[in-house]
């Protein structure tokens, strides 16, 4: 099979995927004909084939997807308005105390922050796909170990926790807005990508 024929078949199976592909899934594509170093390569020069283009491939925890590009998404609002959803500073606080200190339970949450955290944050943070129980302390009460997902990864375009901000950034935003809006990221055919 020619380069080209390759890169077409892997461009035409990552736009008609509603999930990001890992490169192993991929192989499957060529009947494991093609290696993992060869579809990295070809996934490279799709990305620059792509970069001039409204959607950009990228690469996330969960594997490689189409997205628009974060300037298309003023003019996809206007055919599929959404209003992004809003967090709370708790929210938020919470969020980064999981993804930053992970696995914790609700008790060293709330040591850090120095409150009580509600049990509706930690649903809807679950509920978004976002965290997860990973386990539980072996202590008494066996309270739930919290860690982050990889929904939590994609939706914020990361492949790994080591991409996320330091944590001095990532405070004076909260510091200075109080809430947060997270933006989703659309992916090839217009979907917010955050079940």
């Amino acid at each position: 099979m020619n380069t080209a024929d390759a890169k077409r078949i892997l461009e035409t199976a990552l736009i008609c995927s509603s999930q990001p592909l890992p490169v192993r899934d991929m192989r499957v594509l060529f009947d494991d004909e093609l290696g993992v170093d060869t579809i990295k390569v070809l996934l490279l020069e799709l990305q620059e084939d792509w970069a001039q283009r409204g959607l950009e491939l990228v690469n996330v925890a969960s594997g490689w997807r189409f997205q628009a590009k974060p300037e298309m998404q003023k003019f996809l609002d206007r055919i599929n308005p959404q209003k992004p959803p809003r967090y709370s500073r708790a929210v938020l606080e919470t969020l980064t105390i999981i993804a930053y200190r992970q696995p914790v339970t609700r008790g060293d949450i709330e040591e850090i922050r120095g409150v009580s955290v509600s049990g509706t944050i930690l649903k809807a943070l679950e509920s978004r796909g976002w965290i997860a129980p990973l386990g539980h302390r072996d202590v008494p009460g066996r309270p739930a170990l919290y860690g982050t997902t990889v929904n939590f990864l994609n939706d914020l375009n990361l492949r790994s926790l080591a991409e996320l901000p330091p944590l001095d950034e990532l405070g004076t935003v909260i510091e200075q807005k109080g809430t947060i809006e997270l933006l989703p990221v659309a992916d090839a055919r217009g979907q917010d990508g955050i079940e």
